[in-house]
């Protein structure tokens, strides 16, 4: 279990885009529950069984990223790298509470987390996005943009061959890196 900061000393970041000060770092089984909060505050994304939110705390810490301002988590991102392209991370979920929205928290985690000597060797980054969740299109299409907008995407599951009409299509958008540090 890993609770170290993502990179740097254990000070908080700054971004230009606000004054709030973040800490980064990888989940712990502690953090499952919160995590589980923060995402049911967080529509349209799917909330999954907290039993879940514990597994990618702990499994999968490596491949998440929390952000804290003033001990409260207000930033979480789940992701894994895919078991038959170990160099491709696909990103399941990212959340930022209501507070933190439109400060640019959602990137500067993303880009800590893709910052990790851990992920170095990373060349692909996918993800899913319904057509309606325009804070994921605008947050990937700036990741898109700064690999220098090579990024494709396509239809993963459709709503009704795969989800039966029960869910949105999800489209895959995939990115590859050019910048992950």
């Amino acid at each position: 279990m890993s609770t170290e900061l993502i990179t740097g000393p254990s000070s908080p970041l700054r971004t230009q885009d606000s004054p709030e000060r973040w800490t980064f770092r990888c989940p712990t089984r502690k953090d499952g529950i919160r995590i589980h909060d923060l995402i049911a505050s967080c529509p349209p994304l799917d909330e999954n069984s907290s039993y879940c939110n514990f597994l990618q705390s702990h499994h999968f810490d490596q491949t998440c990223i929390v952000a804290e301002s003033e001990g409260e988590i207000v930033g979480f991102i789940s992701a894994y790298l895919k078991p038959d392209k170990p160099n491709e991370l696909f990103v399941w979920q990212v959340a930022v509470s209501q507070s933190m929205r439109g400060k640019g928290l959602a990137f500067t985690m993303l880009k800590r987390l893709l910052g990790r000597d851990t992920l170095k060797h990373l060349q692909v980054v996918e993800t899913t996005i319904t057509a309606s969740n325009k804070a994921s299109w605008r947050l990937f299409e700036k990741l898109d943009s700064w690999n220098g907008n090579q990024g494709e995407v396509s239809i993963f599951l459709d709503r009704k061959e795969h989800f039966m009409g029960r869910h949105d299509t999800e489209h895959l958008y995939r990115i590859p890196l050019q910048n992950i540090s």
